[in-house]
């Protein structure tokens, strides 16, 4: 099995309880964005607050969370094309804040925007700081990496995953985008977000007795409640049925899911795909997982147009994962060819050098 990836999915889950926050102030869309307090910024000049008629984007994300650095070179390239749209990562929810320089410094140019640390109040922990409350816990945004735009009227007009972002913010841009149209569906977001609560508080102590099959009844019976909550729950489905040995059901979700709650998301198919063939996984995808993997990046793969050179090279990775090494190599020198990221251009090299041995 691929357990440092299914297992990876409990950790996620397991931090989406213990940053919910009930109590905490509602942020939603449309309320002015709260203040930057940071401790510093280790990237970039400072910026001391938001400025009337100015853009922003405000990004949270964390050292040790894999999805965000996935997600962290598709933010530079966001930030080379709006230009005149300040791009600020904060990190949030550390273990250890010292960790954080370092990481920025070896991202290097993958990570060229303004990037600062969250201002934690003495004696706290990383869960307790400034921003990751007042944006955060106020926004119910359980989950890294999650997004911020800030429109000329410093107010929140989208909340949702940097992947996913490149749409809003171009029609913020332009000044096209439907406010009120936005909050509807972020009064939808709320109502899952509520719905996953409960869930997660009965999978809590089922998880501390390590009881799998008894969280799998739980999160089957809370999507058969309510569906929508499926595009939040489903890597922690998939996870315990590939722990409790089950791959044959594993591969019967997994389908479902590419060809339903997935199957319009580039992001979720890239990430379902990437866990499966990601070459640093500990044991290899069998046969079959790699065929579905293969499925899902290339619908992620035409979602994108061919042109995002990332889910391209996740492409490439399930092509040889599945032993086809000649769809491999052509489809990585695609990526090549449309990767504007010379760092990234030089990993996606490195990838096609192993695909021609």
């Amino acid at each position: 099995m691929l357990k440092r990836f299914y297992l990876a999915a409990f950790a996620l889950f397991a931090l989406a309880l213990i940053h919910s926050n009930a109590d905490a102030k509602i942020l939603t869309l449309g309320d002015a964005a709260p203040m930057l307090s940071v401790k510093k910024f280790v990237k970039g000049a400072p910026v001391a607050k938001f400025e009337k008629g100015k853009l922003y984007v405000v990004e949270f994300w964390a050292t040790w969370c894999g999805p965000c650095k996935v997600s962290i070179p598709h933010l530079t390239q966001l930030q080379k094309k709006f230009k005149d749209v300040t791009f600020i990562g904060v990190s949030v929810w550390e273990k250890s804040q010292s960790d954080v320089e370092p990481f920025v410094k070896s991202m290097g140019d993958k990570m060229d925007y303004h990037v600062a640390i969250d201002e934690v109040p003495a004696g706290k922990d990383g869960n307790s700081g400034v921003m990751a409350t007042n944006w955060m816990a106020a926004a119910k945004q359980n989950g890294i990496p999650t997004a911020f735009i800030v429109d000329k009227e410093s107010k929140v007009a989208w909340i949702g995953h940097p992947m996913e972002m490149e749409e809003p913010l171009t029609k913020v841009v332009a000044g096209k985008w439907d406010l009120k149209t936005a909050e509807a569906a972020a009064a939808h977001k709320q109502a899952i977000q509520a719905a996953l609560e409960d869930l997660g508080t009965k999978i809590q102590p089922l998880m501390e007795k390590k009881d799998l099959a008894g969280a799998l009844a739980v999160v089957d019976k809370g999507i058969a409640a309510n569906p929508s909550i499926e595009e939040q729950v489903w890597t922690f489905k998939f996870s315990l049925l590939m722990n409790l040995n089950k791959e044959p059901d594993a591969m019967a979700y997994g389908s479902k899911l590419v060809d339903g709650a997935l199957h319009d998301s580039a992001a979720g198919l890239n990430e379902f795909a990437w866990g499966l063939v990601n070459p640093d996984n500990p044991k290899k995808p069998s046969p079959p997982l790699a065929d579905l993997a293969v499925k899902a990046a290339t619908r992620a793969d035409e979602l994108s147009k061919g042109t995002d050179a990332a889910i391209t090279d996740t492409l490439a990775s399930a092509y040889f994962a599945a032993g086809k090494k000649d769809l491999a190599v052509s489809t990585e020198e695609r990526a090549i060819k449309n990767s504007s990221d010379p760092q990234l251009t030089e990993s996606l090299k490195k990838s096609l050098e192993k695909f021609k041995k």
